[in-house]
């Protein structure tokens, strides 16, 4: 069968520097968002079988690593959001881990930090956590048999989905990257000729690991044919990953990350995440300003967005990391409103503040993730972030697997005491070490309204998630927008390091631009931020309202 991809919502691109007025897709009884829409309606059709929101959400997220390859995995790692109707939320934590022999220095050779190294080699393979995460989600909260999600994934992967013209060009820009992998070149082209759009795209060793993990749960990944293909391909290129490694991989269940913004219970993702905790800090600095009084994309709005964001995102360098490693984090202050008191202090509404010299900065993070969000008709929710980190991740291919490894070693800090004004950390907080999770960014996020369920949101994009997150939030909390305009509106990020304001070209009147400038900032100019899934529960009128980012053009929605 031949899957082709079509849009359930199409915006034409946002060049205007003002919301207009955007209908929200509707659904009654359940909706998935996500990066593609052929995924998306798998969710759905699961939810039509009997299955909840979690069920929805396996299945989704399987069918991801078959027709969204640059972020969509089982190679990779994430978090998820659970709120369930009745009952107590939950978060689940498969971020990658570092193979056992991992150790701070691992990323300089002749004592020089080596970028290709640590992002671009075997070496920047984490242990996969995807698919013992989803399993563990699933143990806990599915309803439907454990192969019954997988074979959607499967039946795609085996009949052949039609190449889009956005998948097409994604994969002309990262076929450079796989020229020294056979493998990879074999997966993603036709005898090493690029993929035109139309092509029927089979992929049947994918097929093939996707069969045993329908066969057997994590043991069909983390043990036996996978596993040993894996590592192989580690001998062969002096890798890291080992039988043992693989093994040893666990899930884990985390108590949720809790605040509250304008009577709104903010629901997210804890460390080895910083999101939760840097979302909630931010939200919690601007609640003491009346930015509904100051309008969506006013010069006093981004202003005080952006010095909340720069606070916030010195906390997450100084402070965050894997919790398994440091008990020393200060979570409850960093989560506080007396800490986000004494921070809005500082602020100046008429000026903006200089980041500090960099006594500490922030690792790179790359923008390559995905994200979708799912509700269904008992009003159970997931919010689901998971990522390759690099689009495409390492670009690497183990011989007879069919599924890309990520290079999410690259989100641990370059070395101890190595820190530059372009972006390199050295704070022990995030420096590899064996079985050590990385800092990541991701922060799938769920709001309450008076004990029900009022929104899901989430979104790719590196470091800029946490803020893209904070914006939606702010859009439907503070401006009254639907989902769409939520997602449509145009967003910024600040990072604390390096000092400079980045907002989406086209989308801001340049005498807002000039007036931040005049107080200070130094701005500049992205083509788009994020892409982000949110769904709006109509708690009165028992619907859900779903926002579609089109900024990447594949995404859609499953509506039931």
């Amino acid at each position: 069968m031949i899957y082709r991809i079509t849009l359930a919502f199409l915006l034409s691109a946002f060049t205007i520097t003002s919301v207009v007025a955007a209908p929200s897709i509707q659904a009654r009884r359940g909706l998935v968002v996500s990066a593609n829409t052929i995924s998306s309606e798998i969710g759905v059709d699961i939810m039509k079988q009997g299955g909840n929101a979690m069920d929805a959400a396996v299945a989704t997220a399987f069918a991801l690593a078959v027709t969204h390859p640059t972020a969509g995995n089982i190679g990779g790692g994430g978090f998820l959001v659970y709120r369930p109707d009745k009952g107590a939320p939950i978060t689940y934590d498969f971020r990658e881990m570092a193979p056992a022999s991992a150790f701070p220095e691992m990323w300089l050779v002749d004592g020089e930090y080596n970028f290709e190294k640590h992002h671009l080699s075997h070496w920047s393979v984490g242990v996969p956590g995807t698919v013992a995460g989803l399993y563990l989600a699933w143990e806990d909260h599915g309803t439907l048999p454990w192969k019954d999600l997988v074979q959607p994934a499967i039946n795609l992967a085996k009949g052949g989905i039609e190449v889009s013209t956005h998948l097409a060009e994604s994969l002309q820009k990262a076929l450079p990257r796989m020229q020294d992998y056979p493998a990879s070149l074999k997966k993603f082209t036709t005898d090493g000729i690029p993929f035109e759009p139309g092509h029927l795209w089979k992929q049947s060793d994918l097929a093939a690991s996707l069969r045993r993990i329908a066969n057997s749960g994590p043991n069909g990944f983390y043990k036996g044919k996978t596993a040993e293909l894996i590592v192989a391909d580690m001998k062969a290129n002096d890798g890291l990953i080992t039988l043992e490694d693989l093994a040893n991989y666990r899930a884990k269940k985390r108590q949720p990350v809790f605040g509250n913004y304008r009577g709104y219970k903010i629901i997210s993702m804890p460390p080895p995440s910083s999101g939760g905790t840097i979302l909630i800090e931010m939200l919690n600095i601007l609640e003491g300003f009346p930015l509904a009084d100051y309008g969506s994309g006013s010069a006093d709005t981004l202003h005080l967005m952006t010095e909340a964001m720069r606070r916030a995102f010195e906390d997450r360098a100084r402070y965050l990391g894997d919790p398994d490693y440091d008990e020393s984090i200060p979570l409850d202050r960093l989560l506080s409103k007396s800490h986000a008191d004494s921070l809005r202090t500082t602020i100046n509404l008429n000026k903006a503040s200089a980041s500090q010299p960099p006594s500490v900065n922030q690792q790179k993070e790359s923008p390559e993730t995905t994200h979708f969000s799912i509700v269904d008709q008992h009003r159970n929710a997931v919010a689901l972030t998971y990522t390759l980190e690099f689009s495409y991740g390492s670009g690497i291919v183990a011989p007879g697997t069919g599924f890309l490894l990520n290079n999410e070693m690259g989100d641990f800090n370059a070395g101890p005491g190595i820190t530059t004004d372009q972006g390199l950390i050295g704070t022990p907080s995030n420096l590899a070490g064996p079985s050590k999770r990385m800092l990541s960014s991701m922060t799938p996020t769920i709001l309450e309204k008076d004990d029900q369920l009022f929104m899901v949101t989430g979104t790719p994009g590196g470091r800029t998630i946490i803020n893209t997150v904070m914006q939606t939030i702010i859009n439907v909390v503070d401006y009254g927008m639907n989902a769409q305009e939520a997602v449509d509106a145009g967003r910024i990020h600040h990072q604390w390091l390096p000092d400079q304001l980045n907002y989406e070209n086209g989308r801001f009147p340049e005498e807002i631009l000039n007036e931040l400038r005049e107080r200070g900032h130094l701005l500049k100019a992205q083509n788009s931020q994020g892409v982000a899934e949110v769904i709006i529960n109509n708690i009165e009128a028992d619907i859900l309202k779903g926002g579609v980012d089109q900024r990447i053009p594949d995404g859609g929605a499953g509506i039931w």
